[in-house]
Protein backbone atom coordinates (compact mmCIF):
# COMPACT_ATOMS: atom_id res chain seq x y z
CA UNK A 1 0.00 0.00 0.00
CA UNK A 2 0.93 3.05 -0.40
CA UNK A 3 -0.09 6.64 0.14
CA UNK A 4 -0.34 8.01 -3.78
CA UNK A 5 -2.26 4.73 -4.90
CA UNK A 6 -5.33 6.41 -1.88
CA UNK A 7 -4.66 10.39 -3.58
CA UNK A 8 -4.88 8.67 -7.22
CA UNK A 9 -8.08 6.91 -6.55
CA UNK A 10 -9.74 10.11 -5.06
CA UNK A 11 -8.83 11.73 -7.61
CA UNK A 12 -10.32 9.79 -10.01
CA UNK A 13 -13.40 9.14 -7.76
CA UNK A 14 -13.34 13.40 -8.01
CA UNK A 15 -13.25 13.72 -11.55
CA UNK A 16 -14.52 10.73 -13.06
CA UNK A 17 -12.24 10.10 -16.17
CA UNK A 18 -8.10 8.71 -16.06
CA UNK A 19 -6.78 11.54 -18.62
CA UNK A 20 -7.87 14.43 -16.29
CA UNK A 21 -6.69 12.51 -13.11
CA UNK A 22 -3.18 11.49 -14.65
CA UNK A 23 -2.76 15.25 -15.39
CA UNK A 24 -3.68 16.21 -11.70
CA UNK A 25 -1.21 13.71 -10.62
CA UNK A 26 1.66 14.77 -12.61
CA UNK A 27 1.78 11.20 -14.37
CA UNK A 28 1.36 9.24 -17.57
CA UNK A 29 -2.53 7.77 -18.03
CA UNK A 30 -0.85 4.54 -18.13
CA UNK A 31 1.04 4.81 -14.92
CA UNK A 32 -1.83 6.21 -13.03
CA UNK A 33 -3.81 3.73 -14.44
CA UNK A 34 -1.48 1.32 -13.13
CA UNK A 35 -1.25 2.98 -9.93
CA UNK A 36 -5.51 2.03 -9.48
CA UNK A 37 -5.05 -1.37 -10.73
CA UNK A 38 -1.95 -1.79 -7.59
CA UNK A 39 -4.64 -0.45 -5.06
CA UNK A 40 -7.54 -2.67 -6.58
CA UNK A 41 -5.09 -5.66 -6.18
CA UNK A 42 -3.87 -5.04 -2.95
CA UNK A 43 -7.56 -4.52 -1.70
CA UNK A 44 -8.63 -7.73 -3.77
CA UNK A 45 -11.90 -6.02 -4.84
CA UNK A 46 -12.46 -3.40 -7.98
CA UNK A 47 -13.29 -0.41 -6.76
CA UNK A 48 -13.44 1.24 -10.83
CA UNK A 49 -16.45 0.20 -13.01
CA UNK A 50 -14.61 0.46 -16.65
CA UNK A 51 -17.57 -0.28 -18.16
CA UNK A 52 -19.51 3.08 -17.95
CA UNK A 53 -17.96 6.85 -19.18
CA UNK A 54 -17.46 8.63 -17.33
CA UNK A 55 -16.05 6.28 -14.94
CA UNK A 56 -17.73 5.33 -12.16
CA UNK A 57 -17.57 3.56 -9.15
CA UNK A 58 -18.14 -0.09 -7.85
CA UNK A 59 -20.17 -0.39 -4.86
CA UNK A 60 -17.03 -1.07 -3.13
CA UNK A 61 -15.64 1.66 -4.32
CA UNK A 62 -18.47 4.14 -2.96
CA UNK A 63 -18.19 1.90 0.45
CA UNK A 64 -14.05 2.31 0.26
CA UNK A 65 -13.64 5.90 -0.70
CA UNK A 66 -14.94 7.82 2.68
CA UNK A 67 -12.25 5.43 4.57
CA UNK A 68 -9.69 6.53 2.14
CA UNK A 69 -10.25 10.34 2.23
CA UNK A 70 -10.33 10.05 6.15
CA UNK A 71 -6.99 8.08 5.70
CA UNK A 72 -5.23 10.57 3.60
CA UNK A 73 -6.95 13.59 5.90
CA UNK A 74 -5.23 12.47 8.71
CA UNK A 75 -2.04 11.45 6.89
CA UNK A 76 -1.80 14.93 6.10
CA UNK A 77 -2.88 16.24 8.92
CA UNK A 78 0.07 14.26 11.55
CA UNK A 79 2.69 14.99 8.54
CA UNK A 80 1.59 18.93 8.78
CA UNK A 81 2.29 18.47 12.41
CA UNK A 82 5.38 16.52 12.83
CA UNK A 83 6.89 19.15 9.60
CA UNK A 84 5.71 22.26 11.44
CA UNK A 85 7.78 20.84 14.92
CA UNK A 86 11.12 20.46 12.63
CA UNK A 87 10.52 22.81 9.85
CA UNK A 88 13.97 24.09 8.38
CA UNK A 89 14.97 27.43 10.03
CA UNK A 90 15.38 30.26 8.26
CA UNK A 91 18.75 29.86 6.94
CA UNK A 92 17.62 26.25 5.41
CA UNK A 93 16.69 24.95 2.06
CA UNK A 94 15.31 22.21 0.78
CA UNK A 95 16.34 21.03 -2.45
CA UNK A 96 15.34 17.45 -4.23
CA UNK A 97 17.17 16.81 -7.25
CA UNK A 98 17.70 13.68 -9.49
CA UNK A 99 20.02 11.63 -8.35
CA UNK A 100 22.87 12.39 -11.33
CA UNK A 101 22.83 16.19 -10.21
CA UNK A 102 22.86 15.23 -6.47
CA UNK A 103 26.06 13.74 -7.16
CA UNK A 104 27.99 16.01 -10.34
CA UNK A 105 26.04 19.18 -10.05
CA UNK A 106 24.91 20.37 -6.45
CA UNK A 107 28.29 19.80 -4.56
CA UNK A 108 29.56 22.57 -6.52
CA UNK A 109 26.68 24.46 -7.64
CA UNK A 110 25.80 25.33 -3.71
CA UNK A 111 28.83 25.92 -2.96
CA UNK A 112 28.39 29.23 -5.51
CA UNK A 113 25.68 29.76 -4.25
CA UNK A 114 26.82 30.13 -0.76
CA UNK A 115 29.44 32.32 -2.38
CA UNK A 116 26.56 34.69 -2.85
CA UNK A 117 24.34 34.40 0.28
CA UNK A 118 27.34 33.08 3.13
CA UNK A 119 27.15 30.09 5.00
CA UNK A 120 23.47 28.16 4.38
CA UNK A 121 21.98 24.68 5.60
CA UNK A 122 20.93 22.71 3.07
CA UNK A 123 18.60 19.13 2.90
CA UNK A 124 18.38 17.31 -0.30
CA UNK A 125 16.55 14.24 -1.41
CA UNK A 126 18.45 12.46 -4.19
CA UNK A 127 15.38 10.60 -6.20
CA UNK A 128 13.90 9.54 -9.53
CA UNK A 129 12.15 12.89 -11.00
CA UNK A 130 8.29 11.52 -10.31
CA UNK A 131 9.36 11.53 -6.63
CA UNK A 132 11.52 15.16 -6.78
CA UNK A 133 8.18 16.43 -8.49
CA UNK A 134 5.50 15.33 -5.77
CA UNK A 135 8.36 16.52 -3.31
CA UNK A 136 7.72 19.82 -4.44
CA UNK A 137 4.40 19.89 -5.66
CA UNK A 138 3.24 18.79 -2.23
CA UNK A 139 5.35 21.58 -0.58
CA UNK A 140 8.19 19.43 1.50
CA UNK A 141 10.93 20.54 -0.64
CA UNK A 142 11.70 24.26 -1.62
CA UNK A 143 13.13 23.01 -5.56
CA UNK A 144 13.34 21.03 -7.70
CA UNK A 145 17.09 20.27 -9.50
CA UNK A 146 16.49 18.70 -12.93
CA UNK A 147 17.08 18.27 -16.04
CA UNK A 148 14.99 19.49 -19.05
CA UNK A 149 14.43 18.54 -22.93
CA UNK A 150 12.00 20.32 -24.84
CA UNK A 151 10.70 16.85 -25.74
CA UNK A 152 9.71 16.16 -22.09
CA UNK A 153 7.47 18.46 -21.01
CA UNK A 154 7.24 19.41 -16.92
CA UNK A 155 3.47 20.29 -16.33
CA UNK A 156 4.33 22.60 -13.76
CA UNK A 157 2.33 25.81 -13.55
CA UNK A 158 4.71 28.41 -14.23
CA UNK A 159 3.25 30.76 -11.89
CA UNK A 160 3.20 28.56 -9.03
CA UNK A 161 6.87 27.11 -10.03
CA UNK A 162 8.85 29.43 -11.60
CA UNK A 163 12.30 28.12 -12.50
CA UNK A 164 15.60 29.32 -14.15
CA UNK A 165 18.32 27.51 -16.37
CA UNK A 166 21.08 27.35 -13.69
CA UNK A 167 23.28 24.92 -16.26
CA UNK A 168 23.63 22.92 -18.84
CA UNK A 169 24.48 19.18 -19.84
CA UNK A 170 24.23 16.74 -22.59
CA UNK A 171 22.82 13.19 -23.01
CA UNK A 172 25.33 11.25 -25.13
CA UNK A 173 25.63 7.41 -25.90
CA UNK A 174 28.87 5.72 -24.12
CA UNK A 175 30.45 2.48 -24.54
CA UNK A 176 33.46 0.71 -22.80
CA UNK A 177 36.49 1.27 -24.93
CA UNK A 178 37.60 -1.92 -23.85
CA UNK A 179 34.50 -3.22 -26.48
CA UNK A 180 36.20 -4.18 -29.79
CA UNK A 181 35.11 -1.49 -32.70
CA UNK A 182 33.73 -3.97 -35.05
CA UNK A 183 30.88 -1.16 -36.51
CA UNK A 184 27.77 -3.48 -35.45
CA UNK A 185 25.19 -2.10 -33.60
CA UNK A 186 25.73 -2.36 -29.64
CA UNK A 187 22.78 -3.50 -27.61
CA UNK A 188 21.04 -0.78 -25.32
CA UNK A 189 21.25 -0.05 -21.29
CA UNK A 190 17.96 0.95 -20.58
CA UNK A 191 16.15 3.21 -18.19
CA UNK A 192 13.22 2.21 -16.61
CA UNK A 193 10.25 2.26 -18.46
CA UNK A 194 8.20 5.84 -18.30
CA UNK A 195 11.70 7.60 -16.66
CA UNK A 196 12.39 10.96 -16.90
CA UNK A 197 15.80 10.03 -18.85
CA UNK A 198 14.33 6.70 -20.47
CA UNK A 199 12.07 9.33 -22.02
CA UNK A 200 14.65 11.45 -23.39
CA UNK A 201 17.16 8.63 -24.43
CA UNK A 202 14.48 7.30 -26.47
CA UNK A 203 14.50 10.48 -28.52
CA UNK A 204 17.97 10.70 -28.37
CA UNK A 205 17.84 6.96 -29.75
CA UNK A 206 15.28 7.96 -32.70
CA UNK A 207 17.19 10.40 -33.29
CA UNK A 208 20.35 8.80 -34.17
CA UNK A 209 18.97 6.18 -36.97
CA UNK A 210 19.00 2.84 -37.83
CA UNK A 211 17.12 -0.11 -37.00
CA UNK A 212 14.99 -0.21 -33.54
CA UNK A 213 17.95 -1.43 -30.94
CA UNK A 214 18.01 -4.38 -28.88
CA UNK A 215 17.87 -3.92 -25.15
CA UNK A 216 20.44 -6.06 -23.32
CA UNK A 217 19.46 -4.33 -19.58
CA UNK A 218 16.66 -2.57 -18.28
CA UNK A 219 17.59 -0.80 -14.93
CA UNK A 220 14.41 -0.39 -13.15
CA UNK A 221 15.57 2.11 -10.69
CA UNK A 222 15.92 4.99 -13.51
CA UNK A 223 19.54 5.47 -12.03
CA UNK A 224 21.76 6.41 -14.60
CA UNK A 225 24.91 5.54 -12.41
CA UNK A 226 23.66 1.87 -12.68
CA UNK A 227 23.79 2.30 -16.25
CA UNK A 228 27.11 3.53 -16.27
CA UNK A 229 28.82 0.70 -14.61
CA UNK A 230 27.29 -1.45 -16.69
CA UNK A 231 28.34 0.07 -19.66
CA UNK A 232 31.98 0.32 -18.01
CA UNK A 233 31.91 -3.94 -17.82
CA UNK A 234 31.04 -3.93 -21.75
CA UNK A 235 27.18 -4.73 -21.35
CA UNK A 236 26.55 -2.05 -24.35
CA UNK A 237 26.02 1.19 -25.00
CA UNK A 238 24.30 3.61 -22.41
CA UNK A 239 22.29 6.81 -22.67
CA UNK A 240 24.39 9.39 -20.10
CA UNK A 241 24.51 13.20 -18.76
CA UNK A 242 27.85 13.70 -19.97
CA UNK A 243 28.52 15.37 -16.51
CA UNK A 244 28.38 11.82 -15.02
CA UNK A 245 31.23 10.00 -17.49
CA UNK A 246 33.28 13.40 -17.70
CA UNK A 247 35.70 11.69 -15.72
CA UNK A 248 35.51 8.30 -17.21
CA UNK A 249 35.92 9.54 -20.70
CA UNK A 250 39.16 11.95 -19.64
CA UNK A 251 40.59 8.36 -18.54
CA UNK A 252 40.19 6.51 -21.56
CA UNK A 253 37.21 4.33 -20.19
CA UNK A 254 34.32 5.20 -22.19
CA UNK A 255 33.64 6.74 -25.57
CA UNK A 256 31.17 8.40 -27.49
CA UNK A 257 29.26 7.04 -30.10
CA UNK A 258 27.10 9.66 -32.02
CA UNK A 259 26.18 12.76 -31.88
CA UNK A 260 24.88 14.50 -28.07
CA UNK A 261 21.46 15.83 -27.23
CA UNK A 262 21.77 19.11 -25.58
CA UNK A 263 19.99 18.92 -21.79
CA UNK A 264 19.20 22.14 -19.60
CA UNK A 265 19.66 21.85 -16.03
CA UNK A 266 16.54 23.42 -14.17
CA UNK A 267 15.89 24.96 -10.65
CA UNK A 268 12.06 24.78 -9.69
CA UNK A 269 10.99 26.96 -7.13
CA UNK A 270 7.78 26.20 -5.12
CA UNK A 271 6.75 30.06 -5.21
CA UNK A 272 4.53 29.44 -1.61
CA UNK A 273 8.04 29.22 -0.09
CA UNK A 274 8.94 32.38 0.80
CA UNK A 275 11.16 32.43 3.77
CA UNK A 276 14.61 34.89 3.37
CA UNK A 277 16.76 31.54 2.72
CA UNK A 278 14.83 30.32 -0.51
CA UNK A 279 14.47 34.43 -1.73
CA UNK A 280 17.96 34.02 -1.74
CA UNK A 281 18.96 31.44 -3.24
CA UNK A 282 16.91 31.51 -6.14
CA UNK A 283 18.23 35.44 -6.53
CA UNK A 284 21.71 33.77 -6.13
CA UNK A 285 20.91 31.56 -8.76
CA UNK A 286 19.99 33.86 -11.40
CA UNK A 287 23.70 35.34 -10.48
CA UNK A 288 25.47 32.13 -10.67
CA UNK A 289 24.01 31.26 -13.78
CA UNK A 290 24.91 34.11 -15.30
CA UNK A 291 28.24 34.14 -14.52
CA UNK A 292 28.72 30.84 -15.55
CA UNK A 293 27.47 32.06 -18.96
CA UNK A 294 29.89 34.86 -19.51
CA UNK A 295 32.52 32.35 -18.25
CA UNK A 296 31.50 29.89 -21.09
CA UNK A 297 31.47 33.04 -23.38
CA UNK A 298 34.67 34.17 -22.14
CA UNK A 299 33.11 37.55 -21.39
CA UNK A 300 35.35 39.30 -18.37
Amino acid sequence: MELKWLEDFISLARTGSFSRSADERHVTQSAFSRRIRALEAWLGVALIDRSTYPTSLTQAGRDFRETAEETVRQLHESRAALRASVRPGPQTVAVAALHTLALSFFPRWFRQIEGCTGPLGSRLLPDDFHTCLQALVEGGYDFLLTFHHASVGILLDPALFPHRVVGEDSLIAVRSTALPDSGAALPVLSYARNSFLGRVAAVAQSRSGGDPPVIAHTNENAMAEALKFMALEGHGLAWLPRSLVARDLAEGRLTVTGEALPLEIRLYRNAAHRRSAVAAVWQAAATVAAETMQGTNGVD
